[in-house]
Formats: structure tokens, sequence, C-alpha cells
């Protein structure tokens, strides 16, 4: 990650001291799909090829991307676009896509504890030195994948995303982990990627959920230490569904 050392005061107490804090650096990308204007991204300033590829898979652009390079501030993407689907731009938040999100097929599995471990990944070093960043990781059952810190949680979706497909891995093997909230446009991110299971550490919201159970994902939040909420398709959980107890209730 670039991080800028900046002058500031630090006032604890009685005491005030002149410091100098690392402080992430951001930058404005322009993102070219088959060299027409698609979107301009605020985002932290590595893996841009990787931003990128991710941005338009998981934007349900395209199922894949034939070349992707960048000129410093400029992203090129080359890929056979998705007919249908109507793209408006705005400046600075993206590319709105209009569309359902797409179905995910996906036999995969994983256990209590690889939902705990994947938790732990997504602790990074940056957020502990700045508290200025997102993190997401993208695990398969050999382990961590790639892991992505930026300034915008959603463009470290489409970073791993991203990195997945330039380096010609399933990602319908994988799943993800992800510091950010899962709102609907997160969870269509991963669901356009074809990733069948996400795990948070922060809350989703009700359309978040519901389009979670739409496109097939299992979508787990509030995951922390020993405990986490699976909100979709808990099936995917090794041995969730058996051990799952109903509500007592009150007389």
């Amino acid at each position: 990650m670039v991080m800028d050392m900046l002058p500031a005061i630090r006032v604890e107490g009685e005491e005030v001291v002149r410091i100098t804090e690392p402080v992430i650096r951001e930058e404005r990308y322009l993102i070219y799909l088959n060299n027409q204007l698609l979107a301009e991204q605020i985002a932290s300033p590595d893996q841009r090829e990787e931003l990128g590829a991710g941005f338009v898979i998981c934007e349900g652009l395209a199922e894949h991307v034939e070349g992707v390079s960048a000129d410093r501030n400029d992203i090129w993407v080359e890929a056979e676009s998705r007919g249908g689907i109507e793209r408006e731009f705005r400046s600075g938040g993206g590319c709105g896509i209009r569309g359902v999100p797409k179905q995910v097929h996906s036999s995969l599995s994983i256990n209590p504890e690889q939902v705990r471990r994947i938790t732990r990944e997504i602790e990074s070093e940056t957020w502990k030195k700045t508290g200025g960043v997102h993190c997401s990781v993208l695990f398969s059952d050999n382990g961590l994948v790639v892991k992505s810190c930026d300034i915008g949680r959603h463009n470290t979706v489409d970073k791993v995303v991203g990195h997945a497909e330039l380096q010609g891995i399933d990602r319908g093997k994988c799943f993800i982990g992800c510091t950010g909230r899962q709102p609907a446009g997160m969870v269509a991110k991963s669901a356009n990627a074809g990733i069948p299971i996400i795990v948070s550490r922060a809350a989703s919201t009700s359309a978040g959920i519901l389009t979670a159970d739409q496109t097939g994902i299992t979508l787990i939040c509030f995951s922390r230490q020993n405990r986490f909420t699976i909100y979709t398709n808990p099936q995917r959980i090794e041995g969730i569904v058996r051990a799952v107890r109903e509500p007592r209730e009150d007389h």
C-alpha cells in the first residue's frame, strides 16, 4: 500500500504534541472498456490491472476479460461485453449497471473453522497503522489466494476478483472475506463474479440479504472471533443445518 507521512497534532488528555502520521494515498482512475470510457474510480494506487479487470466482471459487464493494461491513471480493459446491459457513466461513482445479478451455481462447501480463518486473514497491518482502508481476501481449499486493501470496500472486491481472473483461477471454487458492509451492490459483485460464499466482519442490509438469497450466495456477516451469523444458504457451511436448534417458546 502507498502511504504518505503527513504532519499532525495529537491531543491526548492534557498532552499536545506534533507528530507525523502514515496516511493512505488515494488516486482517481479512469476505466475504459473496449476503448470506451466506463467509470471514474477513486482507489488506492496499487493493483490497477486487477481493479480494472475485476470491475468489469463484478459489475456484470463481461464473463471474462481478454486483456488489461494500465498507463498512469488510465486503465484499459478488453472484453467481450455481455449484451442487454445498459450502462451510465457517473463521475466519481463508478458505473451504474441496470439488470439483475447472475445466479451462482457452485457445490463448494466450507467448515466453520474456515470461516474463522478467513475472518482472521482480513485483519491488515495497513489498517492497524492508518485506520483508513478496507480489506478483502479470496480463499480456496488450498488457502489464501490474494489479499487486497483499498480506501473503498467495493474496490477491494474488484481487485481480488481481478487477480483471480488474470491468474485463471476458478472463482466458483473460492470464497471471499471482506471487512465492509454487504448491501445489495456488494453482494451483486460477488454474484456476478460467481463466488458462492461471502464472509464479512460487518453487517448486511435487507436488500443485501435478499440479493444473496435470490442469487444463491451463502451470506455470512458479523464474523468476529468465534461468532458469525448465516443469513442465506446455510447448507454450504458443513454441519450447521444438522446442529441448528429452534428457539424456545416462552410460556
